[in-house]
């Protein structure tokens, strides 16, 4: 779609269960099946919420995104949970999130994305949690792509610290040598560094993204029939 090439590791389910009804056990089963998971989607949280007497309450909003979050926590993975907002204005927008403030109150953060109006290709994203900056960005619809792409932000982001493990594979995988291939266990003797095999994968699953956006270094993690593979690529500028 648009050139974007294929992927293994992308997967739908066009049917799910409702929390305490089924979906529990089918995410575990889908974690199980598939280790290496780090993002799910639910689109969206109303359809798969358990409904009760009190179902717009605060408790109860609260205890969904909970038992979500425990289930993200003790898996170390994201869950991004698609959810609507209210029709109504408000001096706050996260007060427009349709609900209670449980919602928000339990959840690690929000993005409230919003249109100027129902047939504008202008938008804003507003971006609020525990472990990131307050944040609102202005975006535009590409309408060739279908994508929201970026026009400018409101303050300045947020930059990561420098991340020694990134810095040191920059040093490695050079114009001279752009390519590396071998274990987990192979990369820490190629890299010279102090880490376990496992800790190594795990922080480079975790900043693959930041390693090819800042040093242009694509990384790949792959399990072959006897053992697991990884591999560094620079792409050519």
């Amino acid at each position: 779609m648009f050139g974007t090439e294929g992927t293994e590791n992308l997967f739908f389910s066009v049917s799910a269960s409702q929390l305490g009804k089924g979906l529990d056990e089918q995410l575990q089963g889908f974690i199980q099946e598939h280790q290496d998971t780090k993002l799910i989607i639910i689109d969206t949280l109303q359809k798969v919420r358990e409904i009760g007497g009190d179902s717009y309450s605060y408790a109860n909003d609260y205890d969904i995104i909970t038992r979500l979050k425990k289930f993200a926590d003790s898996f170390g993975i994201s869950l991004l949970l698609v959810h609507h907002t209210r029709k109504q204005q408000s001096d706050d927008r996260f007060d427009m999130i349709s609900g209670t403030n449980g919602l928000l109150g339990a959840a690690d953060g929000a993005f409230l994305l919003q249109k100027e109006k129902r047939t504008s290709n202008s938008a804003t994203l507003d971006v609020s949690g525990r472990d990131q900056q307050d944040q609102r960005l202005y975006l535009s619809r590409n309408q060739e792509r279908l994508l929201w792409e970026l026009e400018k932000t409101e303050t300045e982001l947020w930059k990561e610290p420098p991340e020694p493990l990134l810095e040191r594979i920059e040093k490695c995988i050079t114009e001279d040598n752009p390519n590396w291939n071998g274990t987990p266990s192979e990369l820490v003797t190629f890299l010279g560094v102090d880490i376990k095999a496992n800790v190594l994968t795990l922080k480079l699953n975790v900043n693959a993204g930041r390693l090819f956006n800042e040093y242009g270094i694509r990384y790949e993690n792959s399990r072959g029939h006897d053992r697991r593979k990884v591999s560094l690529h620079l792409e050519q500028a």
